[in-house]
């Protein structure tokens, strides 16, 4: 499923990284740990937390992920929106909890 997809099915607000909204979504993980994302997210999953900071976009990076989806209508900090842009990592965001979100994604997901 095409990160464009869950955008439209689960009413998810574009934040940034526009331009990669077209990758593919294999897979998600969910947690607001970073130690904890690089230790066990997969390449090409949508990463649900409530982090907002720079730092989530070197991990996002760093762990090749798809998507990350801020919770509980969390924005980016500027810096990270900006580092979203420039690899084109899109950020997306809800105003579910990190509960509802991974499980419409997983249901979606396993569904396809």
């Amino acid at each position: 499923m095409k990160i464009i997809d869950l955008v439209n099915k689960l009413g998810l607000e574009i934040l940034s990284g526009e331009n990669g909204l077209n990758r593919t979504v294999s897979g998600g993980y969910t947690s607001d740990l970073l130690s904890d994302v690089i230790a066990n997210a997969q390449e090409n999953n949508i990463w649900i937390t409530l982090q907002t900071h720079k730092n989530v976009m070197a991990i996002a990076s760093l762990k090749d992920l798809a998507a990350i989806i801020l919770i509980n209508g969390n924005k980016p900090e500027e810096d990270t929106r900006e580092q979203s842009n420039i690899e084109n990592i899109p950020i997306l965001g809800t105003k579910g909890n990190a509960f509802e979100t991974s499980a419409k994604i997983y249901e979606l997901l396993n569904n396809e």
